[in-house]
């Protein structure tokens, strides 16, 4: 059996490896939490993002671990499956939607900040500028914390679980300052739903479009790698 570590300061940050995240596990930082990152490799098709979340939690003087999950196995999302990425996600919940991700990533996390003593875990949803997912909305967040409250040791023992999603209400602009203000490398983020193996964006997909926008809504010059 592992041995739980106690400490009311650490915290379990899910990191993709795009810049959302990134600003996140900068904002844990800034906060004086002691960042222990969460990958998923969960069979997603643009694999450089994994590349990109180990190099900026290591710029973040993270502990990184990568938690391997087959959910190519059922697919049901292009960014999991043989079908092909649009350039325009269109109406309604869009293709590149991963069936459940965000409730095993957080349910992932939620188990390692058990063993890790942690009681925050930080994600990096967003219900503006995103594109119409239901797992990146207020209600699901505020509904898994509630879970967390009965679903493990720790709550039910009375240590709540606390989940925190600050980009909620931002829009991509926001985030994009919060991040240059905070010395996030932007640089070394991948976004793209079709990037190639050595983390080039195609530029065209919703992700790209989104974080295109951000930038220069703020006024940043875009440091995207395109191909």
């Amino acid at each position: 059996m592992s041995t739980i570590v106690s400490s009311s300061r650490k915290a379990v940050v899910l990191v993709s490896g795009g810049m959302d995240s990134a600003v996140v596990m900068a904002m844990a930082r800034e906060q004086g939490f002691a960042v222990h990152a969460l990958s998923v490799a969960y069979g997603q098709r643009h694999h450089a993002e994994l590349a990109a979340a180990a190099r900026i939690s290591k710029a973040c003087g993270a502990t990184h671990k990568v938690v391997t999950v087959d959910l190519r196995s059922i697919g049901g999302s292009a960014l999991t499956d043989d079908i092909e990425v649009p350039d325009h996600g269109g109406d309604g919940i869009p293709v590149t939607y991963v069936p459940a991700r965000n409730t095993i990533m957080l349910s992932i996390a939620l188990g390692w900040a058990e063993v890790i003593g942690a009681c925050d875990i930080f994600c990096g949803v967003n219900a503006v500028d995103y594109s119409g997912y239901p797992d990146c909305r207020p209600a699901f967040i505020e509904q898994f914390q509630s879970l967390a409250q009965v679903a493990t040791r720790a709550g039910v023992e009375g240590s709540p679980m606390r989940v925190h999603a600050p980009l909620m209400a931002m829009g991509k602009a926001d985030i994009a300052r919060a991040g240059m203000a905070l010395g996030v490398d932007f640089s070394q983020t991948v976004s793209c739903y079709r990037a190639d193996d050595m983390g080039r964006a195609c530029g065209h997909c919703d992700a790209c479009r989104l974080r295109a926008q951000g930038f220069a809504d703020a006024g940043i010059a875009d440091p995207t790698h395109y191909r």
